[in-house]
């Protein structure tokens, strides 16, 4: 696949996908259905496309990801060239290059603690976001500091933050990776609060809760439903992680669904055990066990307040 289209349900019902080539595949962005970008050879563009809306009388762009082929094709603009290899999964964490977060050298990956006893997390958030769009993601980053002692504050000149994108898909470094670190929030899918409380989670240093290093006990992996491939199965292989010793969590806002990154629709990728019908992969808020396991990591003990 040479090029993904992405664009919120709305613009299906504007009937833009029978606009544009077969070529294009429209990218699912629930967290049940994430997108893959399976080729590793293509040097890609991030451009933009002039799109309106009758309906409410208002304009406003759409971001494609194309070959130079299409760039020329479709007269588009280029606004990025990026290439596969540097590419984040769509719904979920950047492809590590040497560590864990959660099990890191001298606590390096973990964000560190204020005078005050509490983990401030600085961020920027691009320019691009609407002001309705910027208060869905500050108020999940609220929800997980009136839980914990982390605070998420404006950057002002701290060398390590996180730059929250509009960038393609959903997804955020693991941990405290040094200097700007990018979260994507795609407004094409991402913008929701239990999805941002996910990526959120990703950089304090969290992995998701399908991987974990007892899975096993809890959760069968379907590989014959799951599509081969560095990327789609990094998402479902065990790590070696710290489970601060809490009880695995099927309701953990970090738990994929039973059909995340299927190769057939319906298909499930994950299967619980030993109750196949136990429910998995919520996207509505922290569970108990997240906001216990936060205060764990960071050690915040009598520094969570309620703000």
């Amino acid at each position: 696949m040479d090029c993904v289209l992405l664009f919120s349900i709305s613009a299906v019902l504007l009937g833009l996908s029978q606009a544009l080539p077969a070529t294009v595949r429209a990218a699912a962005l629930s967290v049940e259905h994430p997108s893959l970008i399976r080729s590793h050879s293509l040097t890609l563009y991030i451009c933009s496309f002039h799109r309106c809306c009758p309906l409410i009388k208002v304009s406003f762009y759409s971001s494609l990801m194309c070959s130079s082929a299409q760039v020329d094709q479709w007269g588009l603009t280029p606004i990025k060239e990026i290439l596969i290899s540097d590419m984040l999964l769509e719904g979920d964490m950047a492809l590590p290059k040497t560590r864990n977060a959660m099990k890191c050298l001298n606590d390096y990956c973990k964000w560190p603690k204020s005078p005050s006893g509490q983990v401030e997390v600085p961020y920027t958030i691009a320019s691009d976001f609407y002001d309705d769009e910027k208060a869905v993601i500050e108020n999940a980053m609220k929800s997980i500091a009136t839980k914990t002692c982390v605070r998420f504050v404006l950057r002002k000149n701290q060398v390590d933050y996180i730059s929250i994108e509009n960038l393609v898909g959903c997804s955020s470094a693991v941990g405290r990776s040094g200097g700007k670190q990018q979260l994507s929030l795609s407004v094409d899918g991402c913008v929701s609060h239990g999805i941002i409380e996910h990526e959120l989670l990703h950089s304090l240093g969290f992995h998701h809760e399908h991987t974990r290093s007892d899975r096993d006990q809890y959760v069968q992996i379907n590989w014959q439903n799951i599509p081969q491939g560095q990327t789609s199965a990094y998402n479902f292989q065990k790590k070696d992680t710290n489970n601060l010793n809490t009880h695995y969590d099927y309701s953990s806002i970090m738990h994929y669904g039973r059909t995340a990154f299927a190769i057939q629709y319906g298909k499930e990728t994950i299967t619980p055990i030993p109750n196949p019908s136990v429910q998995i992969g919520q996207r509505k808020e922290m569970s108990n066990i997240d906001i216990q396991r936060i205060n764990k990591l960071y050690e915040c003990g009598e520094h969570i307040t309620h703000i």
